[in-house]
């Protein structure tokens, strides 16, 4: 009995060894045959059979008994082994059919993947289009994927820029709304701050202008808008204040942090210009009563205000340069540690200073004052000092510290953009500024942090109706 009970074992065992054996021998197969053709065996089979039946009694010629053998391959390949109940009875007169019985009975226990396999090497080598019309189907389905999987990347890339449309869309509507806040709290401080000085301008207004409404409501309009322009410009030093301890604290939690590196003013400050406010000439902002006399005084210095500068950039440094090459006195070059003033008087059929200027490899510090003075003509003046400090000597110079205060009998000088280093040797940096009256505009070019650098300066100033 255990001699029985070990036989079965290891008959089961050899079957299954043999099952284990025969899949990798198929999947074997399936790779030299992908390897070899393009298609693994039984897609190849498929394509065979389809070169059989298109190309029976045209390209291919095959005998009688050649035939028997491919449809018993077919017959092997559908049905296995030969059965009676997979083969229709055949009469003893049918001669085809007897012949097609035998040679599917003459297989015997022939695999389907060897019948398939039988099936492809006989018309390989029975017909010499069978391969060209192989690497044809190969050549198509290589097609077919590669559509397909253009047609999967173009379905991606539209939904990428769908979601980024619709992201873009989003950023712009809460910009808008933003926006849309961000007006309506100003209009709010606006109305405040109008309720709290309404009284104290009314009667100042009234002392100016006895028995004039109209002249009264229009000083009392300029007197409005200089307050909340003033006001805003304290929040938003008190913000950059608040930002600079904020950075100054992170940097001295951060222990890698060299105090020593880039020792140099922060770049790329440009978008302060926009909302560039001034306060009356020579006076400091104070708060509560101290801010209404300080208006007071702007108005009796019979100086307008000064609207906020607009700058920007663009990325045509090349054509700049170009087209200011010939003109030698476009072309400046400010020494290591020199401070270049570019002094442009306002013009009588002028109404706005437009400028734009650029470099060569570094950046450079550029800064715009008005001088309330006036020119004697026209022309364009330069004046180069060997420091900022140097320059405050100078007749023609613009004090740095304590801007706007009238020294000595200078004229009274208002600085419209504060000096920063701008990045001009990556992009022109442009500008505008609306004529606040009859004066000198001042391009404060300065160079002075630098101690070794000289800078190639490329710049262009004019006016405009």
């Amino acid at each position: 009995m255990a001699d029985t009970q070990t036989l079965v074992n290891g008959v089961e065992s050899l079957s299954v060894t043999n099952e284990t054996n025969n899949e990798q021998n198929e999947n074997q197969n399936a790779d030299e045959y992908t390897a070899k053709w393009g298609f693994p065996l039984e897609e190849l089979y498929k394509i065979a059979l389809k070169f059989y039946k298109e190309k029976e009694g045209k390209a291919l010629q095959l005998t009688y008994k050649d035939k028997l053998k491919l449809v018993a391959y077919t017959k092997q390949v559908v049905f296995g082994k030969f059965r009676n109940d997979a083969s229709p009875e055949v009469g003893f007169l049918d001669v085809v059919g007897n012949d097609r019985k035998q040679a599917w009975q003459s297989l015997g226990d022939m695999s389907r993947e060897c019948a398939m396999e039988e099936f492809i090497k006989f018309l390989n080598s029975s017909c010499n289009l069978f391969q060209p019309y192989v690497e044809a189907k190969k050549a198509e389905k290589e097609e077919q994927i590669r559509q397909q999987k253009e047609e999967e990347e173009r379905i991606k890339r539209e939904e990428v820029e769908r979601k980024q449309r619709e992201l873009e869309e989003e950023v712009l509507k809460q910009q808008e709304l933003d926006k849309q806040r961000q007006v309506e709290q100003q209009m709010q401080i606006r109305q405040a701050l109008n309720q709290q000085t309404q009284v104290q301008f009314r009667q100042y207004a009234e002392q100016q202008y006895p028995g004039n409404v109209q002249m009264q409501d229009e000083l009392i309009r300029q007197l409005q808008e200089q307050h909340f322009q003033q006001y805003m410009q304290q929040v938003y030093q008190q913000q950059l204040l608040q930002q600079q301890q904020q950075q100054q604290a992170l940097q001295s939690t951060t222990i890698q942090t060299t105090a020593t590196e880039n020792p140099t003013p922060n770049h790329g400050v440009t978008h302060q210009n926009n909302i560039n406010t001034h306060l009356p000439r020579g006076r400091t902002p104070e708060d509560g009563e101290g801010l209404y006399h300080s208006l007071v005084l702007s108005i009796e210095n019979d100086l307008p205000p000064l609207a906020a500068a607009s700058m920007w950039t663009r990325k045509e440094i090349k054509e700049l340069k170009e087209s200011l090459k010939n003109d030698k006195d476009s072309i400046i070059k400010v020494g290591s540690g020199e401070t270049v003033t570019v002094r442009v008087p306002t013009h009588e059929d002028g109404s706005c200073l437009f400028w734009e200027f650029a470099t060569d490899h570094y950046d450079i510090g550029f800064g715009l004052y008005f001088e309330w003075t006036e020119s004697a003509n026209n022309n364009v003046s330069i004046h180069v000092s060997e420091s900022s400090d140097e320059e405050d000597l100078d007749e023609e110079g613009v004090p740095v510290e304590g801007h706007g205060k009238k020294r000595d009998d200078r004229p009274p000088t208002d600085e419209i953009i504060p000096v920063y280093r701008r990045d001009c040797h990556e992009e022109v940096y442009c500008g505008s500024h609306t004529y606040p009256g009859r004066g000198v505009y001042l391009l404060k070019f300065d160079n002075s942090y630098s101690l070794w650098r000289s800078k190639t300066l490329y710049y262009r100033v004019y006016y405009s109706k």
